[in-house]
């Protein structure tokens, strides 16, 4: 039994390590994620080609906008990671939906959540949305812990090839809703070997007291400092 949850939390691990090395990213570390429990990841959201990212530095699991599951091929990634899929326009679910992720996190899973609610242009960390934080006040509710972890995470796509992207470069990553995958997919494998960095903030310790707005603004200040620190160079990186 031991084995076999091992293996179901490591082996997506594997395959996104294995779909970053056929698509050309090259993951760097900075930082590391914290190993308390229950653990709330929240990030900034560039491109499709986070899920494979996050997924491949340690296990954990998604929080994603339902469209997601559609996706070729990194919708079965993420579904194997055993993503949470959310309605994001569908008010009324968002009690449930918080509901779901709380007893996972209270399970141990450690959970990623987009915070933007959409992607960026991999140069900006938008205005992180609050209203999934309050699953890790159901959380505190359905485990024995006093405090959740939340920590803030950022993700900057730094190099092509080598080279530094740069402002206008940068885009090359970052995948807007409006256009297609495929053919993003297709223009991104051309490119060659990308380089990305993922950064790991100070948790903000999240307890019965605390107020979800507050904690989501200062995670939103956090990764748009890690953000910046990444994409100038000032962070210290392993590869992953």
């Amino acid at each position: 039994m031991r084995f076999g949850w091992k293996l179901a939390n490591v082996l997506p691990m594997v395959w996104q390590r294995v779909a970053r090395r056929i698509i050309g990213l090259r993951v760097f570390v900075a930082g590391a994620p914290a190993r308390e429990r229950p653990l709330l990841l929240v990030s900034n959201h560039v491109s499709w080609a986070d899920i494979t990212v996050l997924g491949s530095v340690l296990p954990l699991s998604f929080i994603a906008k339902s469209e997601v599951k559609s996706w070729p091929v990194f919708g079965w990634l993420a579904i194997l990671q055993r993503t949470v899929f959310v309605e994001r326009k569908a008010r009324g679910e968002t009690r449930r939906q918080a509901d779901e992720i709380a007893a996972r996190l209270s399970a141990g899973d450690v959970m990623v959540l987009f915070a933007e609610g959409t992607t960026s242009d991999g140069n900006e960390v938008r205005a992180f949305k609050t209203a999934l934080f309050g699953a890790a006040q159901s959380s505190l509710r359905l485990s024995e812990a006093e405090t959740v972890l939340v920590q803030p995470v950022a993700i900057a796509y730094t190099h092509s090839n080598g080279f530094p992207l740069g402002r206008s470069g940068r885009p090359l990553a970052a995948w807007p809703g409006d256009v297609e995958l495929a053919p993003h997919l297709a223009r991104f494998l051309i490119e060659g070997r990308v380089d990305v960095t993922v950064a790991f903030g100070e948790p903000v310790r999240f307890d019965a007291r605390s107020d979800r707005k507050t904690v989501a603004k200062l995670c939103e200040q956090e990764a748009r400092r890690l953000l910046a620190d990444a994409l100038c160079g000032k962070l210290e990186i392993a590869r992953s």
